[in-house]
């Protein structure tokens, strides 16, 4: 899930908003001012209402903020870098630049989230208490009332064993503890993710059906996303249970062809693409990585345009470029590699080019790697 912009840093980790974001901050308001405040606390005026939903949708936001910068603060401490964290549709989401070395690490930093929103849940309902024994019952302690209880059943629901919910990776910890297999733990959390999603989809469908509406739909959608995340969890999984152990190195294409940035679209097409077969070409400074051309990138520009574009106008600049040494594990570069717009990586050591990683070679190792484990029987059930 990708940032629509940019809020700033907190301990050090940047945070960006999804779009999707203010498609649920505007239904909550409007289900606060428009529906559930003036039913539960009449006589205030449209004004006052809508002042209160849009300060309590506010705060909801910066609760699932705090839920997600928790999660963060553990991982670091952990030892696992963090790259950014996302607001979006569903919620938050904090990417990882690594695993948890042990099952200890991630009860701590699946445990965290959960903990805080409830904490949060605790704190807006005694707030709330001790308003309503000063004031009396009012708009004010609705609203405290409500993040009160938002909160709470955020942390119940976040705790359910199902990946990739909190509570999935508390399941894998407790399975991997227990088995000492963290992928067969991985796929234990992302069926029971599976499961309930069909659950989800089947209660959200009958509600609907019962005059729910909306609410029954939103609940089949999450059922349907928690489906798509749980089984996209288990192919992760595997594919890292086929990769372990395997190096940058064992996979990369050795001594790639390269080409100087001043080279022309027209010359690349001529020359390099049809002679060499190459899908991707780095673009190199003495023997220094400076860009990356791929044919997705050339295809785009016009054949009149070709003879006076160069392949450093069109390529992958420096600083957009996805790095590995040849002896890093090739587990640790997927998850750069998955968020690389051109799915490639650029081997170097010493600063030198001396490799390039494709998809192409992904699927060959995750190849040998699933054979492997069928022979030796290794493979999960």
């Amino acid at each position: 899930m990708r940032a629509s912009f940019r809020l700033g840093r907190i301990a050090g980790v940047p945070i960006g908003v999804n779009w999707s974001v203010l498609v649920i901050f505007v239904l909550i308001a409007w289900a606060l001012a428009a529906s559930l405040f003036p039913r539960s606390y009449p006589g205030h005026s449209a004004f006052a209402y809508w002042v209160a939903g849009l300060a309590a949708a506010v705060v909801f936001f910066l609760g699932l903020l705090a839920h997600e910068v928790s999660h963060s603060v553990i991982a670091k401490r952990n030892g696992i870098e963090v790259e950014d964290i996302t607001l979006w549709l569903f919620g938050g989401v904090s990417k990882l630049k690594g695993e948890a070395r042990d099952p200890g690490a991630e009860l701590r930093i699946a445990g965290i989230g959960p903990l805080v929103s409830l904490l949060l849940g605790i704190f807006f309902g005694v707030i709330a208490l001790l308003v309503s024994l000063a004031t009396g019952r009012g708009l004010l302690v609705g609203a405290l009332s409500w993040l009160a209880g938002i909160n709470v059943l955020l942390a119940i629901f976040n705790v359910l064993p199902a990946a990739p919910l909190d509570g999935g990776r508390l399941l894998r910890a407790v399975v991997w503890r227990a088995t000492g297999d963290r992928t067969k733990a991985s796929v234990v959390a992302a069926r029971a993710g599976w499961g309930l999603g069909i659950v989800l989809i089947a209660v959200g469908i009958w509600q609907f059906f019962r005059g729910a509406g909306v609410g029954g739909l939103w609940l089949a959608l999450i059922g349907w996303f928690l489906i798509g995340a749980a089984g996209a969890e288990e192919r992760q999984a595997r594919m890292g249970s086929a990769l372990r152990g395997v190096r940058v190195a064992d996979v990369m294409t050795p001594q790639p062809q390269t080409a100087s940035g001043e080279m022309t679209v027209a010359d690349f097409v001529d020359h390099y693409l049809f002679a060499y077969r190459h899908s991707a070409l780095p673009l190199t400074e003495d023997g220094h990585p400076v860009g990356l051309v791929t044919l997705d990138r050339v295809r785009g520009i016009p054949a009149d345009r070709r003879e006076s574009t160069t392949l450093g106008e069109v390529s992958c600049r420096a600083g957009e470029l996805v790095l590995a040494s040849p002896d890093e594990q090739l587990t640790d570069l997927l998850p750069r590699l998955n968020q690389c717009a051109d799915g490639r990586a650029l081997v170097v050591s010493d600063q030198r080019l001396v490799g390039i990683v494709s998809p192409s070679d992904i699927s060959r190792a995750v190849q040998r790697g699933s054979m492997r484990e069928q022979t030796t029987g290794g493979r999960t059930g």
